[in-house]
């Protein structure tokens, strides 16, 4: 996978500042605020960085796109949507603080942008949970949040194992062994779980496939 494959297209990044600019201009409620445009050329290049082969600006989309799918069940759809802008937003496969820093830069930029204190709060919060994508019974907001970061794992096969390939790309720097037991781990621990959505939109059209393709992958790479 070479430069190209990690930058966006032209044509993928002007789609992604549009939107950008939509969540912004709505999150403030229509009030006046700086150009959120430089604000999302920042976080674009934050997902095209080198070191990134699945967290690139294809997944920002994909997000975007079931919390699109998702939005109805949401009690801020907007703020889900500033959610996802930044929940990998801050991305080093070899640290484990990602999470924390994606959120604390929300709660640094947001304010500049003109974004009520009420809502960066909530966006920090939603980054936050996708350390665990556990959210709490009646959390509407984090429910689709998680829920739309964990779609790729009900994609089509195909599609999965390229997420899969892209991950095991992200974890160059770890030897075959090493990977195999520790990604069959995390397969295992999302196996275990009761349930992987927590939309009715989730819970109805993805659970059964990701479950499907988590089996698969871990039989592969178990001997």
């Amino acid at each position: 996978m070479d430069d190209m494959d990690r930058a966006p297209r032209s044509s993928e990044a002007g789609a992604l500042r549009g939107r950008w600019h939509e969540c912004v201009v709505a999150a403030r409620g229509g009030g006046v605020g700086p150009d959120p445009l430089p604000y999302a050329d920042n976080l674009l290049a934050r997902w095209a960085e080198p070191q990134r082969r699945y967290h690139t600006t294809a997944h920002l989309a994909a997000v975007l796109d079931h919390v699109d799918t998702l939005a109805a069940h949401a009690a801020d759809a907007d703020a889900v949507r500033l959610a996802a802008w930044f929940h990998d937003a801050v991305y080093r496969p070899d640290r484990s603080e990602n999470e924390e820093r994606s959120a604390v830069l929300a709660e640094r930029a947001l304010p500049e942008a003109g974004v009520p204190g009420a809502i960066t709060a909530e966006v920090a919060r939603l980054v936050r949970l996708t350390v665990s994508h556990d959210p709490a019974d009646g959390d509407s907001n984090g429910e689709v949040l998680c829920d739309a970061d964990l779609a790729i794992l009900a994609a089509p096969p195909k599609e999965y194992a390229e997420y899969a390939a892209r991950v095991r790309a992200e974890y160059g720097f770890v030897p075959d062994e090493a990977f195999r037991e520790g990604r069959a781990a995390v397969l295992r621990q999302l196996l275990e779980l009761p349930r992987l959505f927590r939309t009715p939109h989730g819970a109805a059209e993805w659970e059964a496939r990701a479950r499907h393709n988590l089996g698969t992958e871990l039989e592969l790479l178990t001997p």
